[in-house]
């Protein structure tokens, strides 16, 4: 009977997902708690950050470790991410691995994931589609604008959250998978991210600053020394419509390997699931 109430409770949180049912994600990367707070480095630091975005751009491309974690209810998902992006051409692939089936009933198989401007694709998604077919989503009908959807918020949009920095402080300097960085912390608005953010990205980060609780999102980013993000952990929240209960996101972003070799191809017309996709 408790495991049964634990799988209705589990059920209900990753129902909001949306079209990945049970996603959330674990940690992807640590930086050291020893870090020692010295004299801040030149520049504002909310300034400093509202352009973090471009040089992702610059640097090309980079692998990547994503985690996504929700909280309901006393009721914990961890969904766990890797894979690779091209900031140039805005495309991603990952490979997602949801968590174990709370009544051990069921190996989940990773979902490959595709990350495009507009555009989610999913593999291996299960509940009756095909094997060897991909299901699509259009990034812009999600009232999260696929901050959360997936199971892992795409890179780049990640770091155009940035871009709505309403304020930021210097933590210190610390390391992050062993490059020398330095931690920031502070809060951006959605709303003002959308408005500056690049084309691709300026309606999903509108739709997320009308489908999240609330527009303003706490942050903790590391950038090395070319100001590139290394690692970058937002926290967002929004009520499971189902239960009108909150819930709580937190969203960690690890990158590094930059110039890696990112080649994406996105699915053509006939390898894409057109039939319905069953409830999980």
């Amino acid at each position: 009977m408790a495991r049964r109430r634990q799988h209705r409770r589990t059920h209900g949180m990753t129902a909001v997902v949306g079209v990945v049912c049970c996603v959330g994600l674990g940690s992807a990367g640590c930086a050291r708690s020893d870090a020692v707070t010295q004299e801040p480095p030149a520049g504002d630091p909310a300034q400093v950050l509202r352009s973090a975005a471009d040089a992702l751009v610059d640097a090309g491309s980079s692998q990547t470790r994503t985690s996504l974690e929700m909280a309901t209810g006393g009721t914990r998902v961890t969904i766990r991410g890797e894979g690779v992006y091209d900031f140039g051409r805005r495309l991603g692939r990952l490979k997602v691995l949801l968590p174990q089936d709370p009544a051990g009933a069921a190996v989940r198989r990773p979902i490959t994931e595709l990350l495009a401007p507009g555009a989610l694709y999913m593999k291996n998604r299960g509940a009756g589609v095909p094997a060897d077919k991909w299901v699509r989503v259009d990034t812009a009908t999600l009232s999260d604008g696929n901050l959360v959807t997936g199971g892992a918020t795409d890179p780049f949009a990640a770091a155009e959250v940035l871009r709505g920095t309403r304020s930021a402080t210097f933590v210190g300097r610390t390391e992050v998978a062993g490059a020398r960085v330095r931690h920031y912390r502070g809060t951006a608005d959605l709303e003002a991210a959308s408005r500056e953010a690049s084309e691709v990205n300026r309606g999903p980060l509108g739709a997320a600053a009308k489908g999240f609780a609330t527009a303003r999102v706490p942050f903790d980013v590391y950038l090395d020394d070319e100001g590139r993000i290394r690692k970058i952990r937002h926290r967002f929240s929004f009520v499971n419509g189902e239960r009108q209960e909150p819930v709580a996101v937190a969203s960690t972003t690890l990158l590094y390997d930059f110039g890696a070799r990112a080649d994406v191809r996105l699915p053509e017309d006939e390898d894409i699931y057109a039939g319905r996709i069953a409830e999980e």
